[in-house]
């Protein structure tokens, strides 16, 4: 476990929910610190991948790079009770899609 960043997984049939909790003010360096649920460790590089947590704009184009081979990469919005997509690799999600996130089985 990270003492910058604190992350946890849940998983469903289509995605991989993955939300941070950051422990302390970041600083651009601590990138080279920072180590994400790993997708093939995991077993979920088949699936999505929705980003969820209050972090910089610098820290999710991290993770969208690190989650880039994926199915799908989307970010959670509170707003729209989904995560929309920003990358795809198939068909079945494209760009600006809505993927609605049950938020009473996750813990945000």
């Amino acid at each position: 476990m990270s003492n910058i960043i604190e992350f946890s997984i849940q998983n469903n049939e289509y995605y991989c929910l993955i939300h941070f909790k950051i422990k302390r003010e970041l600083v651009p360096n601590d990138l080279q610190n920072i180590n994400p649920p790993d997708p093939i460790k995991n077993k979920f590089s088949h699936k999505g991948v929705v980003l969820s947590g209050r972090g910089p704009i610098w820290l999710y184009g991290f993770l969208i790079h690190f989650y880039h081979p994926t199915k799908f990469i989307a970010i959670y919005d509170p707003r729209l009770n989904g995560a929309v997509v920003v990358e795809s690799h198939t068909l079945e999600y494209k760009l600006g899609d809505l993927v609605p996130i049950n938020t009473l089985n996750i813990e945000l």
